[in-house]
């Protein structure tokens, strides 16, 4: 009876092998959710991030004020018509930052 029992345990262990350790087995399923959610928010990031330069390609193709404000902040145009002032940090002697 006793040798029974054993068989009996070992056929078992040897059923939930595969399940717990196996090539499909939990641990994998386990690895495959975290990845899978690292991934989703990756692809969230990005979606985001599309959006955005989405809305600022469809806001440079529409009206020039983007235009405008790119050109000052980026570039340091000024109108014809306007006065530039150049504020200097008197104790390095550079400009501040934008």
């Amino acid at each position: 009876m006793r040798a029974l029992a054993l068989v009996l345990a070992g056929l078992f262990v040897a059923i939930q092998y595969p399940l717990w350790l196996g090539k499909g087995g939990w641990a994998r399923v386990w690895d495959h959710d975290r990845q899978l959610a690292a991934q989703k928010a990756r692809n969230e990031a990005l979606h985001a991030r599309n959006a955005a330069l989405d809305a600022e390609v469809r806001d440079l193709k529409q009206g020039l004020e983007a235009v405008e404000e790119r050109a000052r902040l980026e570039l340091g145009m000024v109108r014809q018509d306007e006065v530039f002032f150049q504020l200097v940090d008197p104790v390095r002697g550079v400009p501040p930052p934008r």
